[in-house]
């Protein structure tokens, strides 16, 4: 047995050159009568009960009548024929029956294992009511529930006792043209901490936006957890836990593990797949994103697309407030993963914006970890390399409410998953720094929250400019209606991922994500502004990716960093074109006539 599975690793090095996919892939796909559509059939090789049990064929009672009988399936539905929008407004009157926000998510999950079109029709058409179920906040208690909720495969289970064979699991995926990767090791899910192989949630509700949002196709995608183990007690003694039971294995054999997994991807799908890392541990993650960046298409949602989010807060409140970012002083609450890649783009949009050198900007942006504020020589705890460059000349400090009152900041945003620190006095003290103080509390989900936005705006008296990472409610008060911006990575990762993959662009730079922050900070209105809303309304994120998509394929060939040629002249309409639609086409093969003299007996 050891001798076979020594030949199966030697035989996977021996083949690691191999490509099943050499350069770039053909962009365009089979056009049907409604746009383009990313799943085409072979009729000869399906019958009509396939029809029924796929969810990428099934229309629900959507099949004509003529569909029903040619297809074998007439008499096994019920006899009446609905359009597809009755059918989403009928799936929408279901889920709205419950009252909790988890079986939402198990209802929309359901249908997306049932009919897979009608799933991303209601998705994309009702964003605003559905993000925060298929997302967060709701996504972290479902990862957490995941062992309970798990019923069918939506994605690849990779495990660390796969090592050698990672390339023979991937082939085990049933989607041969397979763009977009989103790919997790649980450590760090959201601000729950450590869930294990039960993180799949991320890629899975990830990846479900990036259709129903930026209009990937379906069968483009693919959700991957890595299962090295957890260090999670109460999931390794829990009965109902789907990941392996032992602790998590870290190292040189993790690192291992990962680098055979990134050349597995190259391997099977080829150079320009997009890898989208999310929910790493930040001791991984930055090592990972500086290890892989120029070698493949890859990024970090955690720290690249927060800060791209933030930064186009931050861009929308310099219009709220009629500044410019080097008025400003910017203290974080936190230096994991989103506060440093946000401090970086902030330190970027202050050079390409205002001509403030990087290193000057710098000196603008504060960060307090969990051992205090990041100074230079700092004598308890010390500070990581990636630390370094926001380590200024200063004393050092613990406390929040006194760093705040010492460093004056006007810019406070928080990243660390610490409820309710900013306090009621923190509020109260930014107020008499500025005018309008700028508060962003973007940890999730709702119950890690550094803030609420009523007490932003109560304790600042109605000044304060508020951002959240997790929804909420309108707040009335101080004669003015306020309706705090939710910062969601959804309104970068999907538009972003779009653009890459339209363009083949084979490594994506920071200059991409800052780009996509000034695209969109260019679509908030003063109509947002007036209410207090630093972000577009969630209800147009499906127009918002195809303007970031149009903005990073400018940059693209701007830079000569695209790889699809010959270059598209109308860049909007080229990726208007290439995206999934969701309604129903016709279950039918196509039929014609030949003309009467193709039946004409040959006359001798």
């Amino acid at each position: 047995m050891m001798s076979s599975m020594s030949n199966g690793v030697a035989n996977g090095k021996q083949n690691a050159h191999h490509l099943d996919r050499l350069g770039a892939r053909p962009v365009g796909r089979q056009s049907s009568s409604k746009g383009v559509e990313a799943f085409s059939v072979v009729p000869s090789q399906v019958t009509g009960m396939d029809y029924l049990r796929d969810p990428k064929l099934f229309k629900g009672m959507a099949f004509s009548l003529e569909e029903r009988q040619t297809l074998g399936i007439h008499g096994l539905l019920p006899p009446r024929i609905k359009t597809q929008e009755e059918m989403a407004e009928h799936s929408m009157r279901n889920l709205r029956r419950f009252d909790d926000p988890l079986n939402k998510y198990m209802y929309m999950a359901d249908l997306l294992e049932r009919n897979e079109k009608l799933f991303y029709k209601v998705l994309s058409e009702n964003t605003e009511e559905l993000m925060p179920i298929v997302y967060t906040p709701t996504v972290g208690l479902a990862c957490q529930k995941f062992g309970l909720a798990f019923k069918r495969p939506k994605g690849l289970f990779i495990t660390i006792h796969d090592k050698g064979h990672v390339y023979e699991v991937l082939k085990n995926w049933p989607e041969q043209d397979v763009r977009c990767i989103v790919v997790t090791d649980g450590e760090r899910i959201l601000g729950l901490g450590d869930l294990g192989a039960q993180g799949m949630g991320i890629p899975v509700g990830k990846l479900a936006l990036n259709t129903a949002i930026a209009g990937i196709p379906p069968s483009q995608t693919l959700p991957i957890t890595l299962d090295v183990g957890t260090n999670r007690q109460e999931l390794l003694d829990d009965v109902d836990y789907i990941g392996l039971r032992h602790k998590r294995v870290t190292g040189q054999e993790y690192d291992d593990f990962i680098d055979e997994f990134m050349q597995a991807v190259v391997r099977r799908y080829g150079q320009n797949t997009l890898i989208q890392f999310e929910d790493f541990g930040n001791h991984n993650a930055f090592r990972f994103l500086a290890k892989y960046r120029d070698k493949y298409c890859t990024f970090n949602d955690d720290i690249q697309g927060t800060a791209s989010v933030a930064v186009a807060g931050i861009l929308a409140a310099l219009k709220a407030t009629n500044t410019k970012l080097k008025d400003h002083t910017f203290l974080f609450q936190g230096a994991g993963e989103a506060a440093l890649g946000i401090a970086n783009l902030i330190a970027m949009a202050m050079e390409k914006r205002e001509g403030v050198p990087y290193k000057e900007g710098l000196k603008r942006v504060w960060l307090k970890d969990s051992r205090g504020l990041i100074v230079k020589d700092r004598p308890d705890g010390g500070i990581s390399v990636h630390k370094a460059p926001w380590a200024h000349e200063h004393k050092s400090m613990t406390d929040l409410g006194e760093i705040v009152k010492e460093i004056k900041p006007t810019v406070l945003i928080g990243a660390a998953a610490i409820p309710d620190v900013f306090t009621p006095e923190i509020i109260r003290d930014m107020a008499t720094f500025i005018k309008q103080p700028v508060i962003f509390a973007l940890s999730n989900p709702t119950s890690k929250a550094e803030c609420t936005a009523e007490q932003a705006y109560v304790h600042s008296d109605g000044r304060a400019v508020f951002a959240s990472g997790s929804p909420f409610p309108t707040y009335r008060g101080f004669g003015k209606t306020y309706e705090p911006g939710q910062g969601n990575n959804a309104y970068i990762f999907p538009g972003t991922s779009l653009g890459v993959i339209c363009t083949g662009i084979h490594h994506i730079s920071d200059s991409v994500f800052l780009s996509s922050a000034e695209g969109l900070a260019d679509m908030v209105q003063d109509s947002d502004i007036a209410v207090g809303r630093l972000y577009p309304p969630l209800s147009s994120l499906r127009e918002i990716s195809v303007k970031i998509a149009t903005k990073v394929a400018i940059e693209a060939y701007k830079s000569c960093s695209a790889s699809t040629y010959p270059e598209p002249e109308d860049k909007e309409n080229f990726i208007r074109q290439q995206l999934y639609d969701y309604t129903y086409d016709t279950s039918l093969p196509a039929r014609y006539g030949w003309p009467q003299e193709a039946f004409k007996k040959l006359e001798i």
